[in-house]
């Protein structure tokens, strides 16, 4: 039994292929009421199921799993490039992952563990930390330079935290000031525990141990870097790795001419992120990335810069990952002959 599933949060529309007869069968399931798991519970096993990658299907995973089934996720943005028609409806999106299915047009992509999820997880949390920390400490800087003091980074020193704490406010600037100190001091320990947490996780994979031997790179970005990138043999290129990061420009050419825009950005954001503000420490201690980074400053600007040495970044790590991994096919490498290994498609985040 082959099915295609468009998959919503309460309910789900499905378009059944009947192997025998050839007749296609539209449904709809409810979630709550369990009529989805009853349906999958009395399907011929195994059956084929799939549906577009999004972030809530973790629970359709293990349901299909524990019926005997097999889940496979796609792209969607592909799964939504092959549909020409501009008519887009719950049924027909369904009967249009059945036409992929059955005509083995499906764009599969990889699927990380439980396991690599839950460290995706504790890294997004953290991420989500930090960035509530700088909207309070950017805050507490307005309130400060309201007042004729800019100290930067030197406000969080023990000086500069007293000289806050002693400014003369009106009543409900001071109220603010007290509690977004009390937020902060709250969240100081959150971030060192998880930060701890990502540590030891980094240290007991040998492919992130390889990646912090490289100036600049910490545990946080080596370890997001292996859970985004998953199995490195997936990406038949450097250039394949850049393109599903977002560090490649855009371009528009066409009858002889270039045209090339900003970064696409369609790739992961968080690792996007993460390799272009440890690229300014990358390119203090590594001498190269230091002569880089000041070539193209002088020529288009520091942004310019710090993204052009974080897409350096990102290809030294996927080589680092290529020498340290043993992939079951030679490896081609820049200017060597040799065969590639097959691209399996993007990650599901």
């Amino acid at each position: 039994m082959i099915i295609g599933c468009d998959l919503h949060t309460r309910y789900q529309q499905i378009a059944m292929l009947e192997e025998e007869t050839g007749e296609v069968v539209t449904r709809r399931l409810e979630h709550e009421n369990g009529e989805a798991k009853a349906f999958y519970a009395k399907l011929v096993k195994p059956s084929r199921i799939g549906i577009e990658a999004t972030g809530y299907t973790q629970w359709f995973e293990r349901l299909v799993a524990e019926q005997g089934h097999e889940l496979w996720m796609g792209d969607a943005a592909q799964i939504r490039a092959s549909e020409v028609r501009r008519q887009k409806t719950d049924t027909r999106d369904a009967e249009l992952l059945l036409d992929l299915l059955r005509t083995e047009r499906f764009p599969r992509i990889w699927v990380p563990s439980a396991a690599e999820r839950d460290s995706r997880q504790l890294l997004k949390h953290r991420a989500k930390l930090v960035k509530l920390q700088t909207l309070l400490k950017n805050q507490l800087h307005f309130l400060a330079m309201s007042q004729g003091v800019c100290r930067k980074r030197r406000l969080w020193s023990a000086r500069g935290r007293a000289e806050l704490e002693a400014l003369p406010l009106v009543p409900w600037a001071s109220e603010r000031r007290r509690e977004l100190l009390a937020l902060l001091d709250d969240l100081e320990p959150k971030i060192e525990r998880l930060s701890e947490a990502v540590k030891a996780e980094a240290e007991g994979r040998a492919d992130a141990r390889a990646l912090m031997q490289h100036p600049g790179v910490g545990p946080v970005t080596a370890l997001a870097y292996v859970l985004t990138v998953g199995p490195v043999e997936r990406f038949a290129s450097s250039r394949a790795l850049v393109s599903y990061l977002g560090l490649n420009p855009r371009e528009h050419s066409s009858g002889g001419h270039q045209r090339l825009g900003a970064i696409s950005k369609q790739g992961n954001t968080m690792l996007r992120w993460l390799l272009v503000e440890v690229s300014h420490n990358a390119a203090q201690f590594d001498p190269e990335l230091r002569r880089k980074y000041q070539r193209l400053k002088f020529r288009r600007g520091g942004q310019v810069a710090q993204v052009a040495v974080a897409r350096h970044l990102a290809v030294r790590l996927y080589w680092t990952l290529r020498q340290t991994s043993a992939p079951p096919t030679p490896v081609r490498m820049p200017g060597s002959p040799g065969s590639a290994v097959v691209d399996f498609g993007p990650s599901y985040v």
